[in-house]
């Protein structure tokens, strides 16, 4: 496979969701869920306030606005907190596995809400994807871990809701540029997610948190809400979309690496397994003509 500036875009976006995975886990141990969702849309906004006019915004129909609405509501408000309170009660690895499934669940989106025809490869793909969750369920199940079957829960359903912000993506942006359906979704996020972070924010004793972990919250913020959208919609625009697919592959690798070496996480045989099966079917599906973004 050709390399050049734009796959590389691909590789680091999806990395950085990878990293993200890890990072938020190490994040939330020191901060409430809600409150470090709510940090993570302020920073966010803050970076994109230059794009915020509001002669341009008045030139969106309504709509729009419903569309901007629902990829909030699911890409970037129940995906954060999902994602997030999935990634206190389950490891990282495990998170990162079960997040890579997102090509395959779009698969099934597609066909559910779009009526797009399944063809093997897709139904292979999602095969592969479905196996790789069970090994990772059936393997913390066996174990004890009910916690870590919530957490993978609670995962699982983030992935859910990103697939339904790739879908519901595709009509905005034939009439959207990306970064302000990126600035106005964000915007709609910090919305729904103030009212249940703001008690967190005014309890909160923000001397407790070191220079370290203000850097990891910021970071977080502007490679969640920012930086891995752009280069995936860099990236995309100039890489084939059947090519693209396999770059997510990224995701799962990243999520690993950060976990092992930061986490000091350690990798089973399920592990191993469930990955070489959400690997597989990225692969698959990458020959399907749509496939996924991140925030």
């Amino acid at each position: 496979m050709h390399f050049n500036r734009y796959t590389l875009f691909l590789i680091a976006s999806m990395a950085l969701v990878g990293a993200n995975v890890g990072l938020g886990k190490s994040i939330v141990l020191a901060v409430p869920v809600t409150l470090f969702a709510l940090m993570r849309f302020v920073i966010g906004v803050g970076f994109l306030l230059p794009h915020y006019r509001w002669s341009r915004m008045r030139q969106v129909s309504r709509q729009q606005w419903l569309g901007l609405f629902l990829q909030a509501l699911f890409g970037t408000f129940l995906f954060t907190l999902l994602m997030l309170n999935g990634v206190v009660h389950t490891s990282a690895l495990a998170a990162g596995v079960i997040t890579s499934t997102i090509p395959a669940v779009v698969i099934v989106l597609s066909w559910l809400l779009l009526k797009e025809r399944l063809g093997r490869r897709a139904i292979a793909a999602v095969v592969l994807a479905v196996l790789g969750m069970l090994i990772i369920n059936v393997s913390r199940a066996g174990s004890g871990g009910t916690g870590s079957l919530l957490g993978n829960a609670m995962v699982a359903g983030a992935v859910v809701c990103e697939s339904i912000y790739v879908i519901l993506s595709r009509r905005l942006t034939q009439n959207l540029a990306a970064i302000e359906i990126c600035a106005y979704t964000h915007l709609l996020g910090l919305l729904l997610m103030l009212p249940l972070g703001l008690g967190a924010a005014l309890q909160f004793d923000y001397g407790g948190l070191n220079t370290v972990q203000w850097l990891q919250i910021v970071w977080y913020g502007l490679a969640a809400s920012v930086w891995s959208f752009w280069l995936w919609m860099k990236g995309i625009r100039h890489v084939p979309a059947q090519q693209a697919g396999v770059f997510t592959a990224a995701l799962p690798v990243a999520a690993v690496a950060y976990a092992i070496t930061f986490l000091n996480e350690q990798p089973t045989l399920a592990h191993g397994l469930a990955l070489l099966c959400v690997l597989g079917a990225i692969l698959l599906a990458s020959g399907k003509p749509a496939e996924t973004t991140s925030h």
